[in-house]
């Protein structure tokens, strides 16, 4: 009675385990298990109060830019979707100019009223979020002279609508404030 018992216990945790795939190597069991990716950022220290709240400042800016590049994004992709549906360039020409009228009405306001630093990001997180500059994306669905004569806008305001987003370079700390408010650091 002692041994089966003690059989059964054995049993019960065998079937309390963890089921996970296995590798075997050189006649051994060995388990395999896929790991989520870790990121790992360097706390920031600040020399002064000055450029901590220029840091902070800049997080403020990201936040604020970040959510109107993601609906920029899938409003794309509605639109992209949408054009590959119409037959013929005059649908499709009506459709922009509707769709285009309705979200100047809708976001035109608070588009107006971001700062130059936050449209410059806006700009760099478009290119991020899309894949493609927002020069490429308004000369695409408006045209070259449209695209032009934006360009010719944003220079004036010291932005440039060609910028494109480099992850690892120039843009490495937009893409580091990005990762860490999808993360709900920020």
């Amino acid at each position: 009675m002692l041994i089966s018992t003690h059989m059964s216990v054995a049993q019960e945790n065998v079937s309390r385990g963890i089921l996970t795939r296995a590798r075997i190597l050189n006649g051994d069991t060995i388990p395999s298990v896929r790991l989520q990716e870790v990121q790992v950022f360097a706390r920031h220290r600040f020399r002064s109060r000055h450029q901590q709240r220029k840091w902070t400042r800049f997080i403020y800016n990201v936040k604020k830019a970040l959510p109107y590049a993601r609906l920029l994004s899938s409003e794309l992709e509605y639109v992209n979707d949408t054009l590959a549906l119409l037959a013929t360039d005059k649908e499709r020409e009506a459709f922009l100019n509707r769709k285009e009228k309705e979200l100047f009405k809708k976001y035109e306001y608070n588009l107006k009223h971001l700062t130059i630093t936050q449209g410059k990001i806006l700009i760099k997180l478009i290119d991020r979020e899309t894949g493609q500059t927002s020069y490429e994306i308004i000369r695409m669905l408006k045209g070259r002279f449209k695209a032009f004569w934006w360009q010719g806008i944003a220079r004036l305001v010291g932005s440039n609508l060609k910028s494109e987003y480099d992850a690892v370079g120039t843009d490495a700390e937009i893409e580091n404030v990005v990762l860490l408010i999808d993360m709900g650091v920020y």
